[in-house]
């Protein structure tokens, strides 16, 4: 029998809800595919902050390392909004994407035909939508320096970061991006705000150039805004989006909510070699947790993509994804997802059984 050690980051909000329904799901595809998981749990967020005054523990960190795969549900909490930028729960999850040099995060985006009528957009715009954002994750703004706060002369003060990328950082997520395009339609559209900044400019060059490698696959380039909005204007033209740090970020939850709901979309977030991080791309939901509302969905689907991407275990995750869709196909639906009165509205827990018994019955 295979076995695979998960390290299992729960956070934050509704991340132990969710991760426990996962977890479960699991523990049920393991029995009947002959795999075994050890999950590991460890603090992680605002919980090792409350543990051990730290978002990332290097006992946390250490288990990640050692693992096959890591799966985070979320993290975050406005009651640690007050503390210093160092000790909050984000700041955790950008020390552990840098420490495990998670350079690639793929965000695929799929319309479940059970769930067009949830989405808030017209049903002819969405249909055909099947596309992949691949987002660079440890370069951009959000790592670059200098950064920080200074006071004034004159008084007040003054924020600033900076938005960086070398020739390397661009040409390895692009290959990422240019390698997943060629095993779909071969289209990639590449983000970028060339007509402003100069970082932007670097990254056009070396995606054209990255780009010649691969002749058979189409390639445009669109500055932010315009993808933005192409994003709610036809989102059917794009099959793989690939775009930095900041950028990413943000076109990846806009298409997030073509599905219906951000309560949809799994991650991963892949370095070179080592484990990789598997994640729902929504937040912590402090108001709903404990509340058997969160829509697990998500972390569920980001549990089938690392069977698929990190063990290599490609039956047990097609055979969990058919399960989802076999459940929202029943009409079974979390509060997020209502949009019809034959839907069957459950909780975080029940959305889990049913899974689990669709799994279970095939």
């Amino acid at each position: 029998m295979k076995s695979y050690k998960i390290a299992l980051l729960a956070g934050d909000g509704i991340g132990p809800e969710i991760s426990r329904v996962t977890q479960n799901i699991l523990l049920a595809l393991s029995n009947k595919h002959g795999i075994s998981f050890q999950f590991l749990e460890k603090d992680f967020g605002g919980s090792a902050i409350k543990s051990t005054g730290r978002p990332l523990p290097e006992d946390t960190l250490k288990t990640c390392e050692d693992s096959d795969a890591v799966l985070l549900a979320a993290i975050g909490d406005p009651k640690f909004d007050s503390l210093p930028r160092e000790n909050r729960p984000e700041t955790g999850l950008l020390k552990l994407r840098s420490e495990l040099n998670l350079f690639a995060n793929i965000r695929p985006v799929k319309i479940s035909e059970a769930l067009i009528k949830s989405s808030t957009l017209k049903e002819q715009i969405i249909k055909d939508v099947d596309l992949v954002v691949v987002r660079e994750l440890t370069g951009g703004i959000y790592f670059g320096e200098p950064k920080g706060r200074i006071s004034l002369e004159t008084g007040g003060e003054r924020a600033f970061n900076t938005m960086s990328y070398s020739s390397k950082e661009i040409d390895r997520i692009a290959k990422i991006a240019f390698e997943i395009a060629k095993n779909r339609r071969e289209k990639l559209c590449s983000v970028d705000k060339a007509n402003v900044l100069d970082v932007s400019q670097l990254w056009r060059e070396r995606v054209i150039k990255i780009g010649s490698n691969y002749p058979n696959i189409e390639v445009n380039h669109q500055y932010v805004d315009n993808a933005a909005m192409q994003l709610v204007r036809n989102p059917a033209q794009f099959d793989v989006i690939l775009t930095g740090n900041l950028f990413g970020d943000i076109i990846s939850d806009e298409a997030a909510m073509l599905t219906g709901s951000i309560g949809m979309l799994p991650s991963a977030s892949l370095p070179s070699s080592g484990p990789g991080v598997f994640e729902p791309v929504h937040g912590s939901a402090p108001d709903i947790a404990g509340k058997n509302l969160a829509n697990p969905i998500a972390m569920i689907l980001s549990g089938a993509m690392m069977l698929k991407i990190a063990f290599n275990e490609k039956e047990a995750s097609n055979d969990l994804e058919n399960a989802v869709d076999k459940v929202l196909e029943k009409g079974f639906r979390t509060s997020d997802l209502m949009s019809e009165s034959s839907n069957k509205e459950i909780g975080c827990n029940e959305l889990g059984e049913e899974i689990i018994k669709v799994i279970e019955e095939v």
